[in-house]
């Protein structure tokens, strides 16, 4: 992969149409990630956050502009293209956890693996083995209701993990954890950046889950008005 990068975004830009009125809510947004990045997107409510996000996601598509993820432009690719780079590039970790009631944790952390062609053995070898990967050995056959919020958002760190992802984007991972839980699902970030080198972007209000980012950008009105540097 060319100089290492694994996100470029050129001149993004991302309107919405509410009634009559536009919303420009990522206007000109151009920033490069390179593989192993820990990076932290930050700013109030309405700067293009999650706009951001759900585009690096492959979930939206921009309006104008280009987004080449590990060398190749999926910016102007249908719904079906971007569904597939979804599941083998991406991991998605978010605040509410997102696992599937009733289920335990290691039929969470197959379901991505639902849609390959690995078979049901295979399957539950690498659930079993991202389990493992964050602290849930003994924990794989205990239901969702029977975990701890901090056990939940692991589970749903080992489901984002299962596919062996080159990008984990992770939407406000310690919204709903008290602060010592929080801290500690921060520490695993950080040791997954370092140890299997995976590129990791936060979006979150907080400072001190910001705090373990190598870079942090402020956005503010669709613009990125402040970069720091860890």
């Amino acid at each position: 992969m060319e100089n290492n990068n694994l996100i470029q975004l050129e001149n993004l830009i991302k309107i919405y149409k509410i009634g009559e009125t536009q919303v420009r809510a990522l206007d000109g947004l151009s920033y490069t990630i390179k593989e192993g990045d820990l990076v932290a997107i930050m700013g109030p409510s309405g700067s293009g956050k999650s706009t951001l996000m759900n585009i690096i996601g492959c979930l939206d598509k921009p309006t104008e502009g280009k987004y080449l993820l590990d060398g190749q432009e999926v910016s102007t690719l249908d719904k079906n293209k971007l569904a597939r780079i979804r599941n083998k590039k991406i991991g998605f970790v978010f605040q509410t956890f997102n696992l599937l009631s009733r289920t335990t944790a290691l039929e969470n952390t197959e379901l991505p693996l639902l849609y390959s062609d690995i078979s049901a053995k295979k399957a539950k070898e690498l659930a079993l083995h991202s389990l493992s990967e964050v602290g849930l050995k003994g924990r794989e056959l205990h239901r969702t209701n029977q975990l701890s919020g901090g056990e939940q958002q692991r589970v749903a760190i080992a489901r984002s993990l299962v596919n062996n992802p080159s990008l984990l984007l992770a939407d406000e991972p310690t919204g709903n954890l008290d602060s010592k839980t929080g801290k500690e699902i921060m520490v695993l970030f950080k040791n997954l950046n370092e140890e299997k080198n995976i590129t990791i972007i936060l979006v979150t209000h907080d400072q001190n889950v910001a705090q373990i980012a190598h870079r942090r950008i402020h956005l503010l009105d669709g613009k990125i008005v402040k970069e720091e540097h860890v």
